[in-house]
């Protein structure tokens, strides 16, 4: 079955990040799964749009993508079309732009649903270390925050800057959590740490398992999904380990019910 055109999971170590994105206020509906099938609740896991896709997206820009067998489409927060079910992939709205295909042929269409001609502005640069300077000695690499009297020691070989006031640290191929105070928050242990898309609640991994931290560099979920995805208005999609997908909040709330078994 194809997929949508959702950012690739790929945790990579070496590629430099793009700009930091902030995390914008959390959408009113978050994609709730019963069972197979898909509605939209709100942040109390009240049922608010019935369950009856078989695939749902996020709120991003107010518009949605939905599945119906094979095809997508995209809807409003009252549940009503925004495009016909006839894409045959369909991503998140990103600055009034969403990348489709229909017939074999990739586009972009505008939030009213037409297809777009010009092309997309180009994405804002940031400074890669923000929060100070690098201070590098024999070989390794620590910091110096340009606020406040804190630093962090030259012990590692890597450092790159989440720009939501955490430090992503790497000794060898381990990963670990700095704080804006120079804090280790989290051990040097994560086999990769997400270093593009939205870092404001960085997803790790461990033992081959994926879970978030939260914008302080504390746990926010256990580790325990075969894939995460970057927050987008104020939910990320993950996948279990049984295969099935849902999604979860900033407070590490998730958005799922099983579907009860015969005899309940």
């Amino acid at each position: 079955m194809k997929r949508l055109l959702l950012p690739v999971l790929l945790l990579l170590s070496v590629v430099a990040a793009p700009a930091g994105q902030a995390q914008t206020a959390p959408a009113r509906l978050v994609p709730f799964r019963q069972g197979t099938r898909w509605g939209y609740a709100d942040h109390t896991r009240r049922l608010v749009l019935p369950a009856r896709f078989d695939e749902a997206g996020p709120f991003v820009e107010e518009i949605a993508w939905v599945r119906l067998g094979q095809l997508y489409g995209y809807i409003d927060g009252g549940g009503n079309p925004v495009t016909p079910l006839q894409y045959t992939r369909a991503g998140n709205f990103r600055q009034g732009r969403a990348t489709v295909e229909l017939s074999g042929e990739t586009f972009t269409i505008g939030v009213s649903g037409r297809r777009l001609t010009e092309p997309a502005l180009p994405e804002p640069e940031e400074d890669p270390l923000e929060q100070g300077d690098v201070v590098r000695k024999d070989g390794k690499v620590g910091f110096r925050f340009t606020v406040g009297t804190a630093s962090v020691p030259a012990i590692y070989d890597e450092i790159r800057d989440n720009y939501n006031g955490l430090l992503f640290v790497r000794v060898a191929d381990k990963w670990g959590i700095i704080n804006g105070r120079g804090k280790l928050v989290q051990p040097v242990q994560y086999q990769t740490i997400r270093l593009t898309g939205n870092l404001a609640f960085p997803v790790v991994q461990l033992a081959g398992l994926f879970g978030y931290l939260d914008a302080e560099g504390n746990r926010l979920t256990d580790l325990r999904y075969r894939q995460a995805e970057p927050f987008a208005e104020g939910v990320a999609r993950v996948q279990l380990p049984d295969g099935q997908f849902g999604y979860v909040d900033t407070s590490g709330r998730e958005f799922w019910e099983e579907a009860p078994t015969s005899g309940q």
